[in-house]
Protein backbone atom coordinates (compact mmCIF):
# COMPACT_ATOMS: atom_id res chain seq x y z
CA UNK A 1 0.00 0.00 0.00
CA UNK A 2 2.54 2.73 1.47
CA UNK A 3 4.63 1.87 -1.83
CA UNK A 4 1.78 2.48 -4.14
CA UNK A 5 1.52 5.40 -2.39
CA UNK A 6 4.56 6.50 -3.10
CA UNK A 7 4.51 5.78 -6.76
CA UNK A 8 1.02 7.54 -7.50
CA UNK A 9 2.55 10.55 -6.05
CA UNK A 10 5.24 10.47 -8.30
CA UNK A 11 3.22 10.20 -11.49
CA UNK A 12 1.06 13.21 -10.12
CA UNK A 13 3.31 15.05 -9.27
CA UNK A 14 4.88 14.50 -12.70
CA UNK A 15 1.81 15.38 -14.36
CA UNK A 16 0.85 18.62 -12.96
CA UNK A 17 4.28 20.03 -14.07
CA UNK A 18 3.16 18.82 -17.51
CA UNK A 19 2.15 22.30 -18.96
CA UNK A 20 5.80 23.36 -18.29
CA UNK A 21 7.14 20.91 -21.03
CA UNK A 22 4.18 21.53 -23.52
CA UNK A 23 4.40 24.80 -24.03
CA UNK A 24 8.23 24.19 -25.04
CA UNK A 25 6.58 22.82 -27.82
CA UNK A 26 3.45 24.87 -28.35
CA UNK A 27 4.57 25.52 -32.08
CA UNK A 28 3.94 21.69 -33.08
CA UNK A 29 0.63 20.76 -33.87
CA UNK A 30 -1.08 18.63 -30.80
CA UNK A 31 -1.57 15.72 -33.26
CA UNK A 32 2.55 15.86 -34.06
CA UNK A 33 2.96 16.02 -30.38
CA UNK A 34 0.85 12.78 -29.38
CA UNK A 35 2.73 11.14 -32.65
CA UNK A 36 6.08 12.06 -31.24
CA UNK A 37 5.06 11.38 -27.58
CA UNK A 38 3.82 7.59 -28.75
CA UNK A 39 7.22 7.05 -31.16
CA UNK A 40 9.95 8.02 -28.00
CA UNK A 41 8.07 6.63 -25.81
CA UNK A 42 8.13 3.21 -27.46
CA UNK A 43 11.85 3.91 -27.84
CA UNK A 44 12.52 4.39 -24.09
CA UNK A 45 10.64 1.53 -22.91
CA UNK A 46 12.05 -1.04 -25.80
CA UNK A 47 15.92 0.13 -24.28
CA UNK A 48 14.57 -0.38 -20.68
CA UNK A 49 13.16 -4.42 -22.08
CA UNK A 50 16.60 -4.54 -23.70
CA UNK A 51 18.52 -3.35 -20.33
CA UNK A 52 16.46 -6.15 -18.61
CA UNK A 53 16.21 -8.60 -20.98
CA UNK A 54 12.73 -8.97 -20.61
CA UNK A 55 11.11 -10.34 -23.79
CA UNK A 56 9.23 -13.44 -23.20
CA UNK A 57 6.04 -12.26 -22.09
CA UNK A 58 5.44 -10.64 -25.58
CA UNK A 59 5.17 -14.37 -27.05
CA UNK A 60 2.68 -15.03 -24.62
CA UNK A 61 0.49 -12.04 -25.03
CA UNK A 62 0.65 -12.74 -29.18
CA UNK A 63 -1.90 -16.16 -27.99
CA UNK A 64 -4.38 -14.17 -25.94
CA UNK A 65 -6.42 -11.98 -28.27
CA UNK A 66 -8.91 -11.20 -25.33
CA UNK A 67 -5.64 -9.51 -23.66
CA UNK A 68 -4.53 -7.71 -27.03
CA UNK A 69 -8.02 -5.88 -27.47
CA UNK A 70 -8.10 -4.66 -24.03
CA UNK A 71 -4.73 -3.04 -24.43
CA UNK A 72 -6.02 -2.01 -28.02
CA UNK A 73 -9.10 -0.02 -25.98
CA UNK A 74 -6.30 1.19 -23.12
CA UNK A 75 -3.85 2.61 -26.15
CA UNK A 76 -6.70 4.59 -28.05
CA UNK A 77 -8.12 6.17 -24.77
CA UNK A 78 -4.34 7.09 -24.14
CA UNK A 79 -3.98 9.07 -27.45
CA UNK A 80 -7.39 10.54 -27.16
CA UNK A 81 -6.55 11.63 -23.41
CA UNK A 82 -3.18 13.04 -24.33
CA UNK A 83 -4.55 14.37 -27.05
CA UNK A 84 -6.92 16.61 -25.94
CA UNK A 85 -4.42 17.92 -23.12
CA UNK A 86 -1.71 19.06 -25.53
CA UNK A 87 -4.37 21.07 -27.05
CA UNK A 88 -5.83 22.41 -24.56
CA UNK A 89 -2.41 23.43 -22.94
CA UNK A 90 -1.16 24.88 -26.05
CA UNK A 91 -4.65 26.96 -26.75
CA UNK A 92 -4.65 28.48 -23.40
CA UNK A 93 -6.85 25.79 -21.20
CA UNK A 94 -4.71 24.84 -18.44
CA UNK A 95 -7.53 26.19 -15.75
CA UNK A 96 -10.03 24.19 -17.75
CA UNK A 97 -7.48 21.28 -18.10
CA UNK A 98 -6.73 21.09 -14.28
CA UNK A 99 -10.98 21.02 -13.57
CA UNK A 100 -10.80 17.82 -15.95
CA UNK A 101 -8.30 16.11 -12.97
CA UNK A 102 -10.40 17.30 -10.34
CA UNK A 103 -13.52 15.66 -11.63
CA UNK A 104 -11.13 12.31 -12.11
CA UNK A 105 -11.50 11.19 -9.09
CA UNK A 106 -15.33 11.07 -9.01
CA UNK A 107 -14.88 9.01 -11.91
CA UNK A 108 -12.39 7.13 -10.05
CA UNK A 109 -14.65 6.18 -7.23
CA UNK A 110 -17.75 5.68 -9.46
CA UNK A 111 -15.65 3.26 -11.59
CA UNK A 112 -14.20 1.13 -8.42
CA UNK A 113 -17.81 0.93 -6.86
CA UNK A 114 -19.16 -0.29 -10.47
CA UNK A 115 -16.40 -2.19 -11.92
CA UNK A 116 -14.06 -3.43 -8.79
CA UNK A 117 -17.13 -4.02 -6.09
CA UNK A 118 -15.17 -1.26 -4.10
CA UNK A 119 -17.08 -0.35 -0.78
CA UNK A 120 -16.02 3.57 0.15
CA UNK A 121 -16.61 4.13 4.06
CA UNK A 122 -19.30 6.53 4.80
CA UNK A 123 -16.69 9.19 5.28
CA UNK A 124 -15.43 8.50 1.74
CA UNK A 125 -18.33 8.61 0.56
CA UNK A 126 -18.94 11.99 2.38
CA UNK A 127 -15.68 13.43 0.59
CA UNK A 128 -16.83 12.26 -2.63
CA UNK A 129 -20.02 14.49 -2.26
CA UNK A 130 -17.91 17.20 -1.26
CA UNK A 131 -15.84 17.03 -4.34
CA UNK A 132 -18.91 16.77 -6.35
CA UNK A 133 -20.25 19.90 -5.01
CA UNK A 134 -17.54 21.29 -6.28
CA UNK A 135 -17.13 20.33 -9.47
CA UNK A 136 -20.80 21.50 -10.13
CA UNK A 137 -20.20 24.85 -9.01
CA UNK A 138 -16.87 25.22 -11.29
CA UNK A 139 -19.14 23.74 -14.31
CA UNK A 140 -21.97 26.10 -13.59
CA UNK A 141 -19.40 29.02 -13.25
CA UNK A 142 -18.45 28.43 -16.25
CA UNK A 143 -22.33 28.54 -17.98
CA UNK A 144 -20.93 26.14 -20.85
CA UNK A 145 -20.44 22.17 -20.79
CA UNK A 146 -16.77 21.56 -19.92
CA UNK A 147 -16.04 19.76 -22.67
CA UNK A 148 -12.11 19.56 -22.19
CA UNK A 149 -12.28 18.37 -18.54
CA UNK A 150 -15.11 15.76 -19.21
CA UNK A 151 -13.28 14.11 -22.00
CA UNK A 152 -9.72 14.00 -20.30
CA UNK A 153 -11.75 12.65 -16.83
CA UNK A 154 -13.49 10.07 -18.74
CA UNK A 155 -10.79 8.89 -21.06
CA UNK A 156 -8.06 9.08 -18.46
CA UNK A 157 -10.56 7.20 -15.75
CA UNK A 158 -11.41 4.12 -18.11
CA UNK A 159 -7.87 3.85 -18.83
CA UNK A 160 -7.03 3.77 -15.38
CA UNK A 161 -9.60 1.02 -14.66
CA UNK A 162 -8.37 -1.05 -17.60
CA UNK A 163 -4.62 -1.01 -16.29
CA UNK A 164 -5.47 -1.87 -13.22
CA UNK A 165 -6.83 -5.04 -13.97
CA UNK A 166 -4.26 -5.82 -16.50
CA UNK A 167 -2.64 -8.48 -16.98
CA UNK A 168 0.57 -7.25 -17.83
CA UNK A 169 2.53 -5.08 -14.75
CA UNK A 170 3.41 -1.52 -15.87
CA UNK A 171 6.49 -1.73 -18.41
CA UNK A 172 5.07 -4.29 -20.02
CA UNK A 173 1.28 -2.77 -20.99
CA UNK A 174 3.29 0.60 -21.98
CA UNK A 175 5.67 -1.19 -24.34
CA UNK A 176 2.45 -3.40 -25.80
CA UNK A 177 -0.15 0.01 -26.14
CA UNK A 178 2.96 2.07 -27.78
CA UNK A 179 3.93 -0.78 -29.66
CA UNK A 180 -0.01 -1.37 -31.30
CA UNK A 181 -0.43 2.82 -31.70
CA UNK A 182 3.30 2.53 -33.56
CA UNK A 183 1.96 1.43 -36.74
CA UNK A 184 -0.31 4.74 -37.76
CA UNK A 185 2.63 7.10 -35.66
CA UNK A 186 5.30 5.85 -38.22
CA UNK A 187 3.02 5.91 -41.17
CA UNK A 188 1.83 9.71 -40.44
CA UNK A 189 5.37 11.00 -39.01
CA UNK A 190 7.08 9.32 -42.18
CA UNK A 191 4.21 10.50 -44.77
CA UNK A 192 5.39 14.17 -43.46
CA UNK A 193 8.62 13.73 -43.79
CA UNK A 194 8.36 12.35 -47.23
CA UNK A 195 6.50 15.51 -48.13
CA UNK A 196 8.88 17.59 -46.62
CA UNK A 197 6.25 18.50 -43.43
CA UNK A 198 6.42 18.36 -39.98
CA UNK A 199 9.23 18.90 -37.16
CA UNK A 200 11.19 16.54 -38.00
CA UNK A 201 12.23 18.49 -41.58
CA UNK A 202 10.92 21.76 -40.81
CA UNK A 203 11.83 22.00 -36.61
CA UNK A 204 15.46 23.34 -34.99
CA UNK A 205 17.41 21.07 -33.11
CA UNK A 206 15.77 22.54 -30.05
CA UNK A 207 12.40 21.52 -30.83
CA UNK A 208 13.22 17.98 -32.46
CA UNK A 209 15.18 17.51 -29.03
CA UNK A 210 12.42 18.58 -26.76
CA UNK A 211 9.97 16.38 -28.70
CA UNK A 212 12.36 13.44 -28.30
CA UNK A 213 12.54 14.06 -24.40
CA UNK A 214 8.74 12.94 -24.95
CA UNK A 215 9.88 9.60 -24.55
CA UNK A 216 11.05 9.53 -21.17
CA UNK A 217 8.60 12.51 -20.06
CA UNK A 218 5.85 10.69 -21.32
CA UNK A 219 6.81 7.23 -20.28
CA UNK A 220 8.06 7.24 -16.82
CA UNK A 221 4.97 9.41 -14.79
CA UNK A 222 2.77 6.51 -17.00
CA UNK A 223 5.06 3.53 -15.16
CA UNK A 224 4.43 4.97 -11.89
CA UNK A 225 0.91 5.40 -12.38
CA UNK A 226 0.37 2.04 -13.86
CA UNK A 227 2.68 0.61 -10.29
CA UNK A 228 0.64 2.90 -8.39
CA UNK A 229 -2.69 2.00 -9.65
CA UNK A 230 -1.98 -2.27 -9.26
CA UNK A 231 -1.51 -1.53 -5.51
CA UNK A 232 -3.90 0.55 -3.74
CA UNK A 233 -7.60 1.02 -4.42
CA UNK A 234 -8.87 3.76 -7.28
CA UNK A 235 -10.94 5.14 -4.58
CA UNK A 236 -7.24 6.41 -3.67
CA UNK A 237 -5.90 6.68 -6.22
CA UNK A 238 -8.99 9.33 -7.06
CA UNK A 239 -7.61 11.62 -3.65
CA UNK A 240 -3.79 11.20 -4.35
CA UNK A 241 -4.74 12.59 -8.53
CA UNK A 242 -5.87 15.82 -6.69
CA UNK A 243 -2.33 16.92 -6.49
CA UNK A 244 -1.95 16.97 -10.16
CA UNK A 245 -4.75 19.52 -11.30
CA UNK A 246 -3.34 21.53 -8.01
CA UNK A 247 -0.08 22.07 -9.41
CA UNK A 248 -2.03 22.99 -13.22
CA UNK A 249 -4.40 25.53 -11.23
CA UNK A 250 -1.60 27.09 -10.18
CA UNK A 251 0.85 27.42 -13.07
CA UNK A 252 -2.30 28.18 -15.22
CA UNK A 253 -3.60 31.21 -13.02
CA UNK A 254 0.36 32.50 -12.05
CA UNK A 255 2.37 31.32 -14.51
CA UNK A 256 0.66 31.45 -17.65
CA UNK A 257 -1.73 34.10 -16.68
CA UNK A 258 -5.16 32.58 -17.75
CA UNK A 259 -8.67 33.96 -16.36
CA UNK A 260 -9.73 33.06 -13.12
CA UNK A 261 -12.24 34.20 -11.94
CA UNK A 262 -12.93 34.81 -8.20
CA UNK A 263 -16.70 33.15 -7.99
CA UNK A 264 -14.69 29.98 -9.18
CA UNK A 265 -12.76 29.48 -6.24
CA UNK A 266 -15.43 28.81 -4.45
CA UNK A 267 -15.35 25.20 -5.97
CA UNK A 268 -11.85 24.66 -5.99
CA UNK A 269 -12.27 25.12 -2.06
CA UNK A 270 -14.87 22.39 -1.93
CA UNK A 271 -12.55 20.30 -3.73
CA UNK A 272 -9.84 20.93 -1.59
CA UNK A 273 -11.86 20.63 1.56
CA UNK A 274 -13.11 17.26 0.28
CA UNK A 275 -9.11 15.93 -0.02
CA UNK A 276 -8.76 17.27 3.77
CA UNK A 277 -12.02 15.14 5.19
CA UNK A 278 -11.45 12.03 2.82
CA UNK A 279 -7.37 12.33 4.15
CA UNK A 280 -8.53 12.39 7.69
CA UNK A 281 -11.12 9.70 7.71
CA UNK A 282 -8.34 7.52 6.16
CA UNK A 283 -6.33 8.69 8.84
CA UNK A 284 -8.61 7.86 11.54
CA UNK A 285 -9.34 3.72 9.67
CA UNK A 286 -5.89 3.46 10.02
CA UNK A 287 -5.92 3.90 13.51
CA UNK A 288 -8.43 2.39 14.28
CA UNK A 289 -7.14 -0.82 12.83
CA UNK A 290 -4.42 -0.19 14.39
CA UNK A 291 -1.84 0.33 11.32
CA UNK A 292 0.38 3.47 11.28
Amino acid sequence: MNTGIVYASLAYLSWGLFPLYFRQVAAVPALEVVLHRTLWSLVFVLALLAVRRQWAWMREVLRQPRVLGAFALSALLLAANWLTYVWAVNNGHVVDASLGYFILPLVNVALGFVFLHERPRQGQWLAVAVAATGVVWLAVQAGRLPWIALVLASTFGFYGLLRKVAVLGALEGLTLETILLAPLTVLVLGGWAWQGQGALVQGDGATVGWLMLAGPVTAIPLLLFAAGARRIPLATMGILQYISPSIQLMLGVWWFHEVFEPARLVGFVLIWAALLVYSLEGWQARQQAGRP
